[in-house]
């Protein structure tokens, strides 16, 4: 005795109207995703600076306010000094003979 076989064949994916919404959804959100981060990391490469920030080492007898006037002669000097301040992450302002402070670049 042949035992009958019964081959149960699954029908296509068929989507519905919403189901159709939101697959497109999720590949417009995807796209823009991916356009976004190819554009930013771009636009990242553009303004990345072409070699490494200037930098000052302090001597003995120098203040910020020095610093400041040395380096910006042409900005106010309290203007200059929160500069350096906020460049540097100096919470005081107060430097010692030997630190190293980064300059603002050349405009």
């Amino acid at each position: 005795m042949v035992a009958n076989q019964v081959r149960h064949v699954e029908p296509p994916l068929r989507l519905t109207r919403r189901g159709r919404a939101v697959v497109l959804g999720l590949l417009v959100v995807l796209a823009s995703l991916a356009s976004a981060v190819l554009f930013s990391t771009a636009s990242r490469a553009e303004q990345s600076p072409a070699g490494p920030s200037p930098s000052v080492v302090v001597q003995p007898g120098d203040t910020l306010w020095d610093i400041a006037s040395r380096s910006m002669p042409r900005r106010d000097g309290q203007a200059a000094v929160d500069e350096l301040r906020r460049l540097n992450g100096l919470s005081g302002y107060g430097v010692a003979a030997g630190d190293v402070l980064i300059l603002p670049r050349a405009a």
